[in-house]
């Protein structure tokens, strides 16, 4: 391709012909979960664009979210644009910092400038915490990254019943509420029907690209009503069964070799007869639901291609339906969760407190996700799952591209390998545009993807994309003309393993996967010079593309103390316009001694609501007012909930309401003594014996004056907020000089010592 100058053109104009362009993409789903892959979950929408179109079977992530995310929309490797973890777990080193340069343009920038109308609507994960403040810079939002339009939510998840909604820069409530039969998925795609026909109707040449990467089918495990009961009993097997099922399918549909065999089980993993009664029934409602998840979602996005095609567009779309950004999740742990939460911080569910809530399961008081059984099932025939970016359950997913007028092997399957910085250089090759050496006046650096077209056209096309590397949290491996050579340093479910080999003592293992397709038959011991030969290639593309130093830690990388992300101070007053505001940008009140200080004005004695409150119904604190009572309460991650009130009644007018919590001490996620006052007057008291150590939410926020999104507390009085029914004037948050600063070594040991 020749490289050609981009720059802000308002009158530039698509090559005639040029296809529109639909990116999907879906959330933590492993490689044989769909049923277009051989999986359970019925997906007939994916069925009937691969029927129509071409599947992909050897087609790679790069095992997370926001790397998978940035690589998409770049076409260069996740470490390259800074985004070798995801945005929250990002750290102050090259290659890390979720930062990515302006010499790396996306692809929706490249697409704008020659003409195509760009839309965004979903999940947009490569936003660096440090923006995502009502401050800006909104350099990495999406309307800066080359989206003309945007409505979803920047984060790792969401809940799907009241989403943390963002359009264009500004946060805003969701249209209605789960009891109205509201749905996120619904929503976006209702979101972008809507913006695709109002291009068509006021410009009927402009080609346009759509992206519609889903918060689904990622936790928490949310789906309406009348969905929830749609698989009810058809995992009784066990994900044992469900292996075999699915190899044999796979088998059927040709996505794998007639000899290709099930990969290697994952060590501490339990298998289904050894779980008992009550296990076995949580296992199979947790799997059911997430079934019902995939499909409800697949379901969206089949009324998406019905409207393409009632508005004569289908043909002349290029459709990437990418069925995952990384392999099936394990982060459920062993047992399953009705939160994840837990898990995050370091903590196991357990059943019993999975059977007590069971019929909340899917529906918006949980945060459901399955275990880690069905995880590795929902990836067969390959070993391990998400994170785990050496194999290939981690990183090979499913693809399915329509695109009538480009393709003309329909229901075909490809066998070439690809990855996923192969998509942006592939829509530009379709598209007749340019890989550009200048965008906005800056240079580009190369996109390091190869263009997938020719095997879009041609089944005998030769193989394109020879070498890749893979990292992720340690975990790495390297491709290379069929061989993978491999070595897993961290188990996805242990997060709070802090023993981790040192990296020389990592075992490798070889693989000839021109042989061996699923990675079953380690080789290593008979070919140690190719071993060889392999680890010094992976540690020449680490070096090129800002893998090294590698980086294996984990939870310790949520607090900012021990990332390097730049920490916010230690006092902030806000006002009742300050909402929305994420964890990272407001005053770390976990592990410390801290003082909230309301400044309102009650309008009577029975004065009620939400003074301010941080996270929501499955982690967080707030101080609010009950029918005139000030109160403190502590969430801990959904499994209880401590108030604290004052005696007496706040008098109408202006005051000030405290809280003052003198914490313990001696590690993180101790106790404290919670003191509630009026007027500087100690009016209540109470203790907290443990409390979140690492984080209250990955979804909700701090609030000023209401508490929004779903409720810390259970004793709010009034729905949507619980908004105070006076005046705040001012909340200041100050955290003590106590906070505990634990180094690497000794932060998860503190909260496993405690918990």
């Amino acid at each position: 391709m020749n490289r050609e100058e981009l720059t802000v053109s308002p009158g530039a104009r698509a090559p005639k012909g040029a296809p529109n362009v639909l990116v999907v993409l879906l959330d933590d789903m492993g490689f044989g979960a769909s049923s277009v892959f051989g999986g359970p979950c019925r997906m007939p929408t994916a069925e009937r664009l691969a029927s129509g179109g071409l599947t992909y079977s050897r087609f790679h992530t790069t095992a997370l979210c926001s790397p998978t995310r940035s690589s998409l929309l770049t076409g260069r490797n996740h470490h390259s644009v800074g985004m070798g973890t995801t945005t929250n777990l990002s750290t102050d080193r090259p290659g890390y910092d979720a930062m990515r340069s302006p010499s790396k343009a996306t692809l929706a920038r490249m697409l704008n400038l020659n003409g195509y109308a760009t839309g965004a609507f979903g999940k947009m994960h490569q936003t660096p915490n440090a923006e995502v403040t009502p401050a800006g810079p909104f350099t990495h939002w999406p309307t800066n990254e080359g989206f003309e339009k945007f409505y979803g939510f920047i984060g790792g998840e969401t809940d799907q019943f009241v989403p943390n909604l963002i359009e264009g820069t500004a946060y805003i409530d969701p249209p209605a509420t789960e009891a109205e039969g509201y749905h996120f998925s619904e929503d976006l795609v209702n979101q972008a029907r809507n913006w695709i026909r109002g291009v068509r109707n006021f410009d009927a040449g402009r080609p346009w690209f759509c992206y519609l990467p889903f918060g689904a089918t990622h936790a928490p495990f949310q789906v309406p009503r009348s969905w929830r009961d749609r698989y009810r009993g058809e995992f009784s097997h066990g994900w044992d069964v469900q292996r075999d099922r699915t190899l044999a399918r796979q088998k059927e549909l040709g996505i794998v070799p007639s000899d290709a065999e099930l990969a290697p089980w994952a060590e501490g993993a339990p298998h289904w007869d050894e779980l008992d009664a009550d296990e076995k029934r949580v296992a199979e409602r947790l799997m059911e639901t997430y079934a019902a998840f995939a499909e409800h979602t697949d379901a969206q996005v089949g009324r998406l291609v019905d409207a393409l095609e009632e508005l004569g567009e289908l043909d002349n779309t290029l459709i990437f339906y990418i069925l995952g950004d990384n392999g099936a999740s394990c982060e459920g742990g062993i047992e399953g969760t009705l939160n994840e939460m837990l898990r995050l911080n370091g903590l196991p569910d357990t059943t019993e407190r999975i059977l007590e809530h069971f019929d909340e399961i899917g529906g918006p008081t949980a945060a459901a996700h399955y275990n880690v059984g069905w995880a590795l099932a929902m990836d067969t025939p390959y070993q391990w799952a998400k994170q785990v970016a050496s194999h290939y359950g981690g990183t090979r997913n499913g693809l399915v591209v329509h695109w009538p007028a480009g393709i003309a092997d329909r229901g075909a399957i490809r066998h070439h390998w690809h990855h996923v910085i192969d998509v942006a250089p592939t829509i530009l090759e379709a598209a007749a545009l340019p890989q550009p050496r200048s965008v906005d006046g800056v240079a580009q650096d190369r996109i390091e993807g190869v263009s997938m077209l020719e095997s879009l056209r041609s089944a005998d096309a030769p193989e394109q994309h020879l070498t890749q590397y893979f990292e992720m949290h340690g975990n790495r491996g390297i491709y290379h003309d069929g061989w993978t050579a491999v070595t897993k340093h961290r188990t996805p479910w242990t997060v709070g393993q802090i023993e981790l080999n040192a990296f020389e003592d990592d075992r490798w293992e070889l693989y000839d996967t021109t042989t061996d397709w699923t990675q079953a038959r380690d080789i290593a011991a008979e070919h140690p010079e190719k071993l060889e030969e392999l680890k010094r290639l992976f540690l020449e593309e680490a070096e090129k593309y800002d893998v090294l130093p590698l980086d294996d830690r984990f939870l310790e990388r949520l607090l900012p103390e021990l990332s390097g992300r730049e920490l916010a101070p230690s006092t902030m007053t806000l006002v009742p316009s300050m909402r929305r505001l994420p964890e990272d940008a407001v005053p770390n009140v976990k592990n410390a001694s801290f003082t909230v200080t309301a400044v309102i004005v009650a309008d009577g004695e029975d004065s009620d609501g939400v003074l301010v409150a941080q996270g929501g119904r499955f982690g967080g604190w707030a101080l609010f007012v009950d029918r005139g009572r000030p109160t403190y309460v502590h969430n801990y991650m959904g499994v209880e909930q401590t108030h604290v009130a004052g005696e007496g009644v706040v008098p109408p007018g202006e005051h000030t309401v405290e809280v003052r919590f003198d914490y313990d001490g001696g590690g993180l996620g101790r106790g404290g003594d919670v003191t509630v006052l009026v007027d500087g007057v100690e009016t209540g008291h109470g203790r907290l014996e443990r409390t979140v150590p690492f984080g209250f939410s990955l979804i909700e926020s701090l609030n000023v004056g209401l508490d929004w999104g779903t409720p810390v507390s259970e004793r709010y009085n009034r729905d949507r907020g619980n908004p105070y029914t006076g005046e705040v004037r001012t909340v200041t948050i100050a955290v003590g000089d106590d906070a505990v600063q634990p180094s690497e070594d000794e932060a998860l040991g503190a909260i496993l010592r405690t918990h």
